[in-house]
Order: structure tokens, then sequence, then C-alpha cells
């Protein structure tokens, strides 16, 4: 057993006291819905966790349906293994010592005024720290937001949202960043395992949380924000780490001089050279984006899309202008490779689409689409051998012009009622069929328009969302996405890791190509 391993199992109970607790403790619970003690204990009943409730109050006033207890020494013993600290920091060391003697294995600290507040914030979160040591509590925070766990349907946090289940495992250093995660997972529909804020990380760090993130069974994909890095060495070891089991998209904040200042002021962090964080994650197989769409896109795609086994691109679109802008995206990220159209391929579309077609790559459908044009064609071009991805260009504008007639005032004709219903299934059954064709050729295939944003209930998209996928706002965007999977495939491939385990489970089926994966 490696010292990894080892180290992992002795902290597992810890971890599974944070994100599965039997029961939990909200302490500090207010009357006031304004206050942090009413939110969290809020947020954690809204969710829908199965486990105990406590909360405390000096008082012992009734808060939303619970009967608060004055003093933690009132909890039953071995009853609640997490609490959630909303306390002024001046309360915080007696109330720990007291949720130790309860049987509490986890302590997530909301409490600011610690390592981000000066000398002697620092000095009371070293005490912190070291009174968690000797009570063998593992401590979260302080200065933090919270913590979901959509397998516990578990939303113990002082701000929403509570997103949908998924594989994605969130940890950051700043609990906005997991806000802004979770946003995004709302808006796309592509779920969330685990987040956690991990505030000032005086104990436990957002590396320790991917660690432990990629020996979670529910979690596949691991999206980080750092700041600072103390312990860039060990840092670097933990991210190389957990590259190795899954993919990892990491964003960082202080990349500048004016970015770094803004760190240290929110979290006492010191951020670290920009440079080398860039060519530690190269080296560690992480992928780090840019921006935080940027970051969560990725993400994403790790957990809808198999892994591709090569990186030739075909992009099938149903109109010019989109095929062209993308093939010039492609073109620009290297790493990609916008191939010649294969002679066999085009001979075997050709039968499906009038002469006027484009004959090329992209494949420019050129309005020559029948009920069964679409399906067709994209199955042919996925499942060529020299085809490792697609990019699908132009779904729902059917539907697009079906919300018009809709919403228009001969809505009422029965043809027109027809029409509407026609192209609603249509762009739902292409839809459909992206999915169901990446499915059987293990190959990725990414939807992308801009319907996405602009009208989220269209056929299109919609349907998209629904076979658990991300439908690209743009097609630049997808393209950044599949650049990001190939780099990691890539990654994987050239040290003889399986790619299978990086895939969403509907995905084991093996298939593809390895064009250039042996290349460095």
């Amino acid at each position: 057993m490696s010292p990894e391993q080892i180290a992992f199992n002795n902290s597992e109970a810890a971890f599974l006291a944070l994100f599965e607790p039997k029961g939990i403790v909200i302490a500090g619970a207010s009357t006031h819905p304004g206050k942090f003690g009413f939110v969290s204990l809020h947020n954690v009943i809204a969710s829908g966790y199965a486990g105990k409730i406590f909360a405390t109050n000096l008082e012992g006033v009734e808060v939303l349906g619970i009967k608060t207890l004055p003093s933690l020494e009132e909890l039953p013993q071995g009853e609640a293994d997490l609490i959630f600290v909303c306390t002024p920091k001046s309360a915080n060391l007696d109330l720990l010592r007291s949720a130790a003697r309860k049987g509490i294995r986890a302590a997530f600290l909301t409490s600011a005024g610690y390592g981000e507040a000066g000398e002697q914030g620092q000095k009371d979160e070293a005490e912190l720290v070291e009174l968690c040591k000797e009570l063998g509590l593992l401590l979260v925070g302080p200065n933090g937001q919270g913590v979901i766990s959509t397998p516990a349907k578990l939303c113990a946090q002082i701000v929403a949202p509570y997103p949908p289940a998924g594989t994605i495992g969130i940890a950051s250093q700043s609990g906005n960043f997991v806000s802004s995660f979770m946003n995004w997972s709302c808006a796309t529909g592509v779920g969330v395992s685990r987040a956690v804020s991990a505030g000032n990380a005086a104990a436990t760090s957002v590396g320790d949380f991917l660690q432990m993130y990629s020996h979670d069974p529910s979690t596949r994909v691991g999206l980080a924000y750092v700041e600072g890095i103390p312990d860039g060495r060990g840092f670097f070891d933990q991210m190389k780490a957990v590259a190795l089991k899954m993919p990892l998209v990491v964003i960082k904040g202080g990349s500048t001089a004016g970015g770094a200042q803004a760190a240290a002021s929110h979290t006492g962090s010191l951020a670290s050279d920009d440079r080398t964080f860039d060519g530690a994650c190269r080296q560690a197989g992480v992928t780090r984006a840019a921006t935080v769409e940027e970051a969560f896109e990725a993400a994403a795609t790790f957990a809808t899309q198999p892994l591709p086994r090569g990186n030739r691109v075909v992009v099938m679109t149903t109109a010019g202008g989109w095929g062209v802008v993308t093939a010039d995206a492609i073109t620009r990220d290297h790493d990609l490779d916008l191939i010649e159209l294969p002679s066999d391929l085009r001979e075997s579309i050709d039968a499906y689409l009038p002469p006027r077609w484009s004959g090329s790559n992209p494949v420019d459908l050129a309005g020559g689409e029948t009920r069964d044009t679409i399906p067709k064609v994209l199955e042919l071009v996925a499942s060529h051998p020299q085809v490792d991805a697609v990019i699908y260009l132009g779904i729902g504008i059917q539907s697009n012009q079906a919300r018009m007639l809709s919403e228009g005032p001969f809505a009422d004709d029965p043809d027109v009622a027809r029409i509407v219903a026609y192209h609603q299934r249509q762009d739902a059954r292409f839809a459909s069929a992206a999915d169901e064709i990446s499915r059987t050729t293990n190959k990725p295939i990414l939807t992308a328009t801009e319907l996405a944003v602009a009208f989220g209930d269209n056929a299109g998209p919609a349907t998209v969302r629904g076979t658990g996928r991300l439908c690209y706002g743009s097609a630049d965007r997808a393209v950044a996405a599949l650049g990001h999977l190939w780099r990691h495939s890539r990654y994987r491939i050239r040290r003889g890791l399986p790619l299978l385990d990086a895939c969403p489970a509907e995905f084991l089926n093996a298939g593809g190509s390895s064009h250039e994966a042996g290349s460095d």
C-alpha cells in the first residue's frame, strides 16, 4: 500500500463525517433570516438532508421548527459527526472542545478574523489548528462558505445554490467560486458530487480535498480554484497523483501583480509564480483554465464525454459560416487536427446530400437535410476510423422558428401547430442521435449553439441537457473544451494509463483510433 493510500485511509473517516455525516450540528443558529446561522440551517433542511439535524442557540429558541440546544453539552452523545460553526471567533475553541467530547469528527468554520486579518488573526488561526490536531478533528476553513454533498443531499453553506447531482468534485479557496461553479452546474444540468470552500485552508487544503475526490466513487472529475500555494512542491505532488486517477481542472487567481495583491487581502495567501505554476500543471497532467466559464466547461466535458483516441476532428454544420469560424478555432488550437475528409467518407455522404454540399471538412449540409439526413451523416462521420471527434453545429434552428410560430398570431392554426410539433421532435431527435452515436462509437460529439444561452428551453439544447451532456454556447467554447479533452487523453496515452477510467460509466466500450497518440 502506498504512503498516499495509507494517509487517505487514516483520514477517510473524517472526510466521511464531512461529506456524508449521520448527523449535523449548526452552531450559532439564528431566528434572523439574514444571519449565517439561519441561512445554513435553512439550506440543510431545504436540500433534503436525511440525517439528524441539531442546532445551538444561547437562548434555546426554536429555529425553523428545530428546538435548539442552549449548549453543545446537551447534544446526545455520538448522534452527530459534523459541526457547522457560525459562532464568533471568541467562542470557537471551547465549542470545538465540546464537539470532540460528543463524538464529532469534522468541523466546518465560517467564522472570519483569522489568517486573513493580520498578525493576531494568524496567531489565532495557528492556535485553532493545533487544538483540532489535539482533538482529532478535521478542520475545514476558517473563513469558509460551506460544504455540498449531493450523494447525502447535504447543502451546509451560507449561500445558494444547491446543484444537481453529478460527478464533478469542486474544491476552492474562494467560496464565491464554489457558487460560480455550482451556478454553471444549475444552468447546464451537468451535476456536482461534492463541493467545498476551503476558506483559509488552515489545516485542510484544496489539494487535500482533490486527493480525497480521486478516491471517491461518486467523483470522476476534479475542479479547483486556488490563490496562494504555501507548499508548492506538496501541492504539485498532490495534483500529479490526482491527475493519474482522474481529470483535474484548475483555475488560479493572483496570476498578475494586481491579482496577487487582491489574493493576499482575500484569504491571507501569497500567490505563487505564475509561470512556474503553469509549467507544473503541464508536467502533472492538469488542465489549467483561464476563466471560470472555461474551467467549468472543461470539467463538464470530462464528466460527460469519452476521451478521444486521437486529435482528428470533423465539423458537421447546417450552415457554412458557422463551419468556417469553427475551422479557424480548431486550426488555432495546434493540438487539434481539422482533417481532410477521407475520400471514402466523402463518397458515403454523397449518397445522402445534394451535390451542393461542401464535399470537405467542415461538412456543410448546405440546407440539404431531410428527416433522416443529420442522424445518418453524423453516424457516418463519427464511425469512420480516421475520425476521433466531431463538433456538431446548428441544432435547434427548426425549434427556434417553431417558437416564433407558437408565439405568433396564427398559433391556433392546425397546420402551424403541426409544423411546430414536427420541428421540436426533429431537434430532440437530432440531439438524442448525437448522444447515441457517441455512446456507440465511444467518441466525443460536442454540440454547440447560442440557442443554449438565448433560449434554453429550445428542444435541441434542452434534449442535449436531458442526455446528461453539455450544449456549448458557441463553437469556440466547444473547440476549447475538446482541446482540453484531447490533451488529457494524450497525457494518459503517453503514460500507458487506461482512458476508460476517465470516462463516464456509459462509455465503457472500447473503440476509436490512436492517431498521434505516441508523439510528443
